[in-house]
């Protein structure tokens, strides 16, 4: 069964709320704060490297939208520890979460993280 957890739990508290503040008004409705760019470059650096963008689209098109480390370390031409490497800058903006179910740590986007992204890159309403 599929834990819900929030980002706080891999992301200090402070940086947690300068994420969600950065992801919460869509990017042309108003001018950032240096804070809040700050948490947003975090979330877009994270998805910069073409391994971590194929790593959040492996794991979101995954059926029944969790996916277990090994598969995701089969689609690549990568070592395991490069593998986690990128997962965990995923975790620590906030993109996905994980669960460790015996030897192996299951990954799944989380949907709140992408919602904020999509309002942020969203025009103006009006």
């Amino acid at each position: 069964m599929q834990v819900e957890r929030s980002p706080a739990a891999f992301i200090p508290t402070a940086e947690v709320r300068v994420v969600i503040d950065a992801c919460s008004a869509p990017l042309v409705g108003e001018p950032l704060s240096e804070s809040a760019a700050a948490g947003m470059a975090q979330v877009f650096k994270a998805l910069g490297d073409p391994v971590r963008l194929r790593l959040v689209s492996l794991i979101g098109a995954h059926q029944g939208g969790e996916v277990c480390v090994c598969d995701l370390t089969a689609a690549f031409d990568l070592t395991q520890p490069t593998i986690s490497h990128h997962l965990k800058i995923l975790r620590e903006a906030g993109i996905i979460d994980s669960e460790r179910r015996g030897t192996w740590v299951y990954y799944w986007l989380v949907p709140r993280a992408l919602e904020r992204m999509s309002a942020l890159l969203s025009p103006p309403v009006g």
